[in-house]
């Protein structure tokens, strides 16, 4: 980990010069789209079909920022990066923004020259077992086997845990989440351990889902969220406010269904501010002034984006939890757009 944090940093260093100059924005409208680095396939987060096509919460971030910027969700292309490759490729300027499931950590705010824009997903690590193993708690895993995907806070989380509860352990790194479920199911270590979000995404890949469980321990804080370099901040304004556009919204009660009816009718200021009525201004940001209706009409709410992709209604089926607004007993709250 202290390699790949050196690395990182020097290669921040080496770019500084060249990767800010010309903002970010310019870049992006002049190529046309939007270059986000997503992971290599966790679905409902990041992945693609058969045909190429992504879907997860972590694109429909990429989508929202395409559609403030262009007026057109569909102005993205993306990099699958491993947890190893996603830093460098942010820093060299290779990705626009990291949407992709990335713990905000006090060193990558500091010291990678990064920025991370607020929390999409608000998240744990956990542990998966197969149910034969019969174990019903980590304390019970003393000596046991770990896969564990390379170039994460995962790593650094289990050795805490194993040493604050005087137990062993034996790690063994992958550098994808495919090679890490893979080995799983072969037998090659006795758990897997991730954020919980990714242990039940990586479950429904078994070819016997339910041959494996989540354990209760939640062993760590993941806030997840997208991440931009440092030194930009029109595009970090950008990308923070794409994303409290979305929560904003669900807390509105506007969707992509109704946001039509309520840009002709709604007498709410905030409705109207959110969808560029009247008061703010997109291009304070560089943007047009309906940026805040471009997103919620293509890509909808906070809540909508949650529930298709990783929530009850789709083949995750989390439920909200800690990542339910703040006013419905969780954590997602958003600064008024006004």
């Amino acid at each position: 980990m202290k390699n790949t944090l050196a690395i990182g940093l020097g290669v921040a260093l080496a770019l500084s010069g060249t990767v800010n100059a010309g903002t970010t924005l310019d870049g992006v409208k002049g190529k046309g789209f939007v270059q986000c680095g997503v992971s290599t396939g966790i679905p409902g987060f990041s992945s693609a079909d058969d045909k190429g096509k992504f879907t997860g919460i972590d694109v429909d971030m990429c989508r929202a920022v395409a559609a403030a910027i262009f007026g057109d969700a569909e102005k993205v292309k993306y990099s699958p990066l491993t947890a190893k490759e996603r830093f460098t490729a942010l820093q060299s300027g290779e990705v626009d923004m990291l949407p992709r499931n990335t713990t905000w950590t006090y060193t990558r705010d500091s010291s990678l020259g990064l920025n991370f824009t607020g929390v999409n997903y608000y998240d744990g690590q956990g542990f998966l077992v197969t149910k034969k193993l019969g174990v019903k708690s980590a304390l019970e895993m003393d000596g046991a086997a770990f896969c564990i995907q390379a170039g994460t806070t995962t790593e650094l989380n289990l050795a805490d845990y194993f040493r604050a509860n005087k137990m062993s352990y034996t790690p063994i790194t992958f550098d994808t989440s495919d090679q890490t479920i893979k080995a799983f199911e072969a037998g090659r270590c006795d758990a897997l351990t991730s954020d919980q979000s990714q242990l039940y995404a990586l479950r429904i890949k078994l070819s016997d889902p339910n041959s494996a469980m989540v354990l209760p321990e939640v062993i760590s804080k993941e806030p997840l969220g997208p991440v931009v370099r440092q030194g930009d901040d029109e595009w970090f304004n950008i990308v923070k406010w794409s994303l409290f556009a979305m929560v904003n919204a669900e807390e509105l009660g506007v969707t992509s269904a109704n946001v039509d009816e309520m840009k002709a009718s709604s007498t709410d200021p905030n409705v109207r501010r959110l969808l560029g009525i009247e008061g703010v201004k997109g291009e304070w940001m560089g943007i047009p002034d309906d940026w805040g209706y471009n997103i919620v009409k293509q890509v909808g709410n906070y809540g909508e984006a949650f529930e298709r992709n990783v929530g009850m209604g789709s083949a995750l089926g989390i439920s909200r939890g800690l990542n339910a607004l703040w006013s419905k007993g969780g954590l997602q709250y958003a600064p008024p757009i006004r």
